[in-house]
């Protein structure tokens, strides 16, 4: 090969070397990555010593619907489910006599039902619905204010005063503008600027107002048994907060006795809140926690190159099934795992008399085992 050829091959090597090194360096990414303190990931531990209590799920069909999210009982004795597909479905506890209640046209995260039978549903495309018997959608909230859009609405609660409580995840990533539910999350988790927040709705005067702010993507949401507190999951920090239900515009950072973190540090993402029976209030870890992502904590810098990086590289943590439960102190009553993964992301749980219905991003039944 002659010195030119050789010059050649390396000027063309050097030219590609430098355009990657300045795609990952300079090509325009969406977030502006924050620093956090990370805590040591605690592993298996303690609580949630590994076990196989949730392997071996029974399954529901769900026939073609994909990822049974939240799933509740409602007023007339049914299971509901929220679908991928912006189906919510009706079944008995069985599965059996599944038909389509409703369909949002978004893709219901979380529901409740009211004092009037309606189920009140989170819809992160749509926004805070109302959902009447005969499945008609109608819009409840859309809009804290003018200028105040909720992007997210994540999960919701709906007090014994008619006071809905919901979660809007995140005020920066709206699932509508970035290809969906799961990748608006990424974004905001990697971003950690922790713009997730809890709403109220007030049906009788038709207002809306902040409860708290400041969460690293606000997800699962329950309300205590006396009503005062509510239980909020901050998904990118990896822990549980409990909050004064009566709070306004509460900065959760700022150090305020109106809230504090009940449950710190878990080993894996939070997702769900559920109410269960004896007092448990049931969380599922959608993932475990990968170093690698605690690692990112304090280099906001190097979260901007691994965005430009194709999604596959991304540390979002292995497939695990994990799903627990504590009471309003804090403590951990029941923790349930499938280190399989055998079914994908569990989000959260549902309990009856007799079984454990589990929740799934992206499961293609719904999975229960006995109590």
């Amino acid at each position: 090969m002659s010195a030119s050829v050789v010059r050649s091959v390396v000027a063309a090597a050097v030219f590609v070397l430098a355009g990657i090194a300045g795609y990952l360096c300079f090509w325009p990414v969406p977030i502006e990555p924050r620093p956090w303190a990370a805590p040591a990931p605690p592993g298996l531990t303690g609580a949630y010593a590994p076990n196989t209590r949730l392997s071996g799920l029974r399954t529901i069909d769900i026939g073609d619907e994909i990822g049974p999210e939240h799933i509740a009982i409602g007023p007339d004795g049914k299971l509901y489910a929220a679908m991928e597909s912006g189906n919510l479905l009706r079944m008995a506890f069985d599965g059996g006599g599944r038909e389509v209640f409703a369909n949002t046209g978004g893709r219901v995260l979380g529901f409740d039902f009211d004092a009037d039978r309606r189920m009140i549903a989170a819809d992160p495309m749509k926004g805070l619905l109302a959902i009447a018997a005969d499945g008609r959608v109608s819009v409840l909230v859309d809009r804290v204010s003018t200028g105040d859009p909720v992007r997210y609405a994540n999960s919701i609660v709906v007090a014994p005063d008619g006071t809905i409580f919901f979660t809007d995840a995140s005020t920066r990533f709206a699932p509508v503008d970035w290809g969906g539910t799961y990748q608006a999350s990424v974004l905001d988790i990697l971003e950690q600027s922790a713009s997730g927040r809890v709403l109220a709705h007030d049906p009788a005067t038709g207002t809306t107002h902040v409860v708290a702010r400041g969460f690293s993507f606000a997800n699962g949401i329950a309300l205590s048994v006396d009503g005062r507190a509510l239980f909020v999951t901050e998904t990118g920090r990896y822990r549980i907060w409990k909050i004064d239900s009566g709070a306004r515009d509460l900065d959760v950072q700022s150090g305020s006795p109106q809230a504090g973190v009940l449950i710190d540090n878990l080993p894996g993402y939070p997702d769900n809140l559920m109410r269960g029976r004896a007092g448990r209030i049931w969380v599922g870890l959608f993932r475990p926690r990968n170093p690698a992502a605690d690692g990112l904590a304090q280099r906001p810098s190097l979260r901007k190159v691994l965005l430009r990086l194709p999604r596959s590289l991304l540390p979002l943590g292995q497939p695990y099934g994990h799903v627990f439960a504590f009471d309003e102190d804090g403590r951990v009553t029941e923790d349930r795992q499938d280190p399989e993964g055998a079914y994908p992301e569990t989000t959260g749980a549902t309990e009856t008399a007799d079984r454990l219905y589990i929740h799934s991003l992206h499961a293609r039944t719904i999975g229960w085992v006995p109590r």
